[in-house]
């Protein structure tokens, strides 16, 4: 990791509390950089202080970061829990996501379109009213909600039900039907979530997998889901000047990569048995949803 800059033009960023909401945080960190959070000014949380935006390190840490966005749009699961926590160990998680999001938003634009004739619309118009309303809830509440408590309660729901799922023995039971009233619930939940904490995939697992869609239906379904959450996140997140001008240049460099990793997932997506796949997603919410608990005790 790039060492620390030590000179008269270090940031500090106490006015930004570690147990705050994400909003809160947000504004705190945008006030200290006297409103321009940009990625030549990188706040290091642990230290207050600059680190270099422009190492060799920093860039291949990037293109890995971007790989695993574009991998997680092609509808691969596991792998995009890695991008956000792997580009907080170069800059703060908050900058992180803000830098990121327009990676994300790019890779939903290729991943929609080799998604555009799989997915299902009944769960998609279901859910993202719900969503879209979570996202406003989120905005308005997350500097009086704290993240911790959020970040917990999802992580606890997710992991009861992925360990459930994995512990079932037996056949399987029957595709639960796509109902209006739960859907709006865990579409709201996912909307307020991914918000507050990035962590919008759980609540909306625990809707879609009893589902039982087809492999390629859900990562489209998934896919398209997310990418109109993003879409919607670019409001508050242009608000909350983690879209700055510096910072999209950066994003941009991370585009390509990000890019062609999209149709490498949707490949991997295609050769991979559908009982794998499920597994893995599996898998993946019970990993991403202890990651969360550990958070939620230790942040």
């Amino acid at each position: 990791m790039p060492r620390p800059l030590r000179s008269v033009s270090q940031v500090r960023c106490d006015a930004a509390p570690r147990d705050g909401g994400l909003h809160a945080r947000m504004i705190a960190l945008n006030r200290t950089s006297g409103g321009s959070l940009t990625v030549a000014a990188w706040l290091n949380r642990e230290s207050g202080s600059v680190l270099e935006p422009h190492s060799t390190l920093f860039w291949i840490v990037a293109v890995v970061a971007a790989v695993l966005v574009g991998l997680s749009k092609g509808g691969l699961p596991v792998v995009a829990m890695l991008a956000v926590p792997l580009m907080a160990l170069m800059m703060n998680p908050i900058m992180a996501a803000g830098l990121l999001l327009p990676v994300y938003i790019v890779s939903d634009v290729f991943g929609v379109w080799a998604y555009r004739h799989e997915f299902n619309r009944r769960v998609l118009a279901i859910m993202l009213p719900g969503a879209v309303f979570g996202i406003a809830v989120g905005w308005a509440t997350a500097s009086l909600v704290p993240e911790r408590l959020v970040t917990g309660v999802i992580g606890l729901i997710g992991a009861v039900f992925a360990a459930r799922l994995l512990l079932q023995r037996g056949p399987e039971g029957s595709a639960r039907p796509a109902r209006v009233l739960p859907g709006l619930f865990w579409g709201g939940l996912a909307g307020f979530t991914s918000f507050v904490s990035h962590a919008g995939a759980p609540p909306y697992q625990v809707y879609v997998l009893p589902l039982k869609l087809p492999k390629a239906v859900f990562a489209g379904t998934t896919t398209i889901m997310f990418a109109a959450v993003n879409a919607v996140k670019l409001v508050p997140y242009w608000a909350l000047g983690q879209l700055s001008p510096a910072n999209l240049k950066v994003a941009v460099m991370l585009l390509l990569p990000a890019s062609l990793a999209v149709f490498a997932g949707v490949r991997l997506v295609r050769v991979i048995p559908q009982a794998l796949f499920f597994k893995l997603v599996t898998w993946a919410l019970l990993a991403i949803s202890l990651k969360l608990i550990w958070d939620a005790f230790s942040g």
